[in-house]
């Protein structure tokens, strides 16, 4: 499962034209699923993003987490992010999860988030969406539970 988190001041996502999701200061997480991912990464997944202390405090250093600030999540289902772009000049996604795989892993994502205590708002499945961010800083990483697969089954504290 691969995340591209954004801190965000605003972020939206609308649907022929209607928003469906919407939050004020926190993150803009758009998730990527491939086959091999289970419950288990979401999870492993969930636990990193809400507590990566990408949010400054009264000093200006980024030592606050999602959970600290009381921000919001807006996930967003981003296939595109298991695309293969090494060969010629269209993008291969052969290693992005059907979507019979992924929706589910991504719900159970959002779940995990708000059993988290987030406030998520989200994105839809199969859907062509428009999305606004408002990136703050701008900061923006790729988080990837295959990483934890090769190391530490937990997010490291701290």
């Amino acid at each position: 499962m691969r995340a591209l988190i954004q801190r965000a001041s605003y972020g939206a996502v609308s649907v022929n034209g209607e928003t469906i999701g919407e939050i004020g200061q926190g993150m803009v997480i758009l998730l990527g699923v491939t086959g091999s991912d289970t419950e288990a990464d979401s999870i492993w997944l969930a636990a990193k993003i809400a507590g990566l202390r990408v949010f400054e405090d009264e000093r200006g250093a980024m030592n606050l987490s999602l959970l600290e600030t009381g921000g919001q999540a807006l996930v967003i289902p981003q296939f595109t992010l298991y695309g293969d772009a090494r060969r010629g000049r269209r993008p291969s996604f052969t290693e992005a999860a059907p979507p019979d795989v992924a929706e589910p892993l991504f719900e159970h994502f959002c779940a995990e988030l708000q059993q988290l205590g987030l406030p998520v708002a989200r994105g839809r499945f199969r859907a062509h969406m428009l999305v606004q961010i408002h990136n703050d800083g701008p900061v923006t990483l790729m988080v990837d539970s295959a990483v934890s697969r090769r190391g530490s089954s937990k997010p490291a504290s701290g």
